[in-house]
């Protein structure tokens, strides 16, 4: 059992809709803490959204995830997990963005994800837009061998470049990570690609480096089970990191995005499939693209902080596993 101060705060002690919000009401612990050197699993903001080619607004998704996550409970009804007693778990607040400079941010992401990485705490990093997913594997992974990733999403983000040759935008991090040697393309898979495109450029990339790309009928077709099977087996037992953009989703249950795509799987089959990550070795993870200006009912944030909830579950149970071979 991890100790009290660890422990999220209850409904039964503070209601709800009370107490400043944090990451399902977990302590805030900075670098400066001295609790800081306990924690275990950091739940992150990154407030920015720079990357965006069309429909800004993920910067604001970390506050409206803080605020929804206040519905989170401990325990998890099906595996019956609870984190907050495996492993210590806090929120390290925010990374501070540059809203004006994509070359600012990016270091100052690369320099707290190292950082983290120095003080052996896995990330659950919570957005933003996608191409922080590059800066944060920079910061965990830059110098060490390559990782593999099950990514959750309706687009590759295997784009090479926007506007002529501008590489950095949500649509290119993992080519940019491939290239930079973060992620190793045999250990990568692509799960619920879908929707119009300006051409299979991406796609063609990606197959070619080794990538293993399901689109989402034949994740609709094979079913979670036999899919996520598949996936684990590509990953296998090195470490991977875990990336989830809510417009994997279909619209009809998360709008609040900035590229949605229809035809995407519900909410319980997202549930299932990021259950059945369980027993991957899982280094970091994300969950971004949640943009509140699309939703402001919050239902798209709650959708968020419920996946980013699955998550941790399964990641507490890979930390705990790490720390008691």
């Amino acid at each position: 059992m991890t100790e009290p101060f660890f422990q999220p705060v209850s409904g039964f002690d503070l209601p709800r809709f009370a107490g400043v919000p944090t990451f399902m009401r977990l302590p805030f612990v900075d670098f400066d803490h001295s609790r800081i050197k306990d924690v275990d699993i950091g739940l992150i903001g990154i407030p920015w959204d720079g990357g965006t080619t069309n429909r800004p607004g993920a910067r604001h998704g970390p506050r409206q995830l803080r605020d929804l996550s206040t519905m989170i409970r401990a325990c998890h009804p099906v595996s019956r997990t609870d984190p907050f007693s495996l492993i210590n778990c806090a929120d390290l607040g925010d990374v501070g963005p540059n809203p004006v400079s994509l070359e600012d941010t990016f270091n100052r992401v690369v320099a707290f994800y190292d950082k983290l990485g120095t003080a052996g705490i896995t990330p659950l990093s919570l957005g933003g837009d996608h191409v922080l997913s590059y800066p944060v594997l920079k910061g965990l992974v830059d110098h060490k061998q390559p990782v593999g990733m099950i990514h959750f999403d309706a687009h590759t983000d295997l784009m090479d470049s926007y506007f002529g040759d501008f590489k950095l935008t949500h649509g290119t991090p993992f080519r940019r990570a491939i290239e930079a040697g973060l992620l190793d393309p045999k250990r990568m898979v692509q799960i619920g690609i879908r929707g119009t495109a300006y051409d299979f450029e991406d796609i063609e990339w990606g197959e070619e480096q080794g990538v293993r790309i399901i689109r989402i009928e034949e994740l609709m077709d094979r079913g979670a089970a036999d899919v996520m099977e598949e996936a684990r087996s590509i990953v296998g037992k090195d470490e991977t990191y875990v990336s989830f953009d809510i417009d994997f989703i279909d619209p009809a249950f998360a709008p609040g995005t900035g590229t949605p795509e229809i035809g995407g799987p519900d909410t319980f089959t997202a549930q299932r499939c990021v259950r059945l990550l369980e027993g991957v070795n899982i280094i970091g993870a994300d969950v971004v693209e949640v943009s509140p200006p699309f939703d402001p009912s919050g239902a798209t944030a709650w959708v968020g902080i419920s996946i980013a909830f699955e998550i941790l579950c399964v990641m507490a149970g890979a930390v705990h596993g790490r720390k008691n071979p």
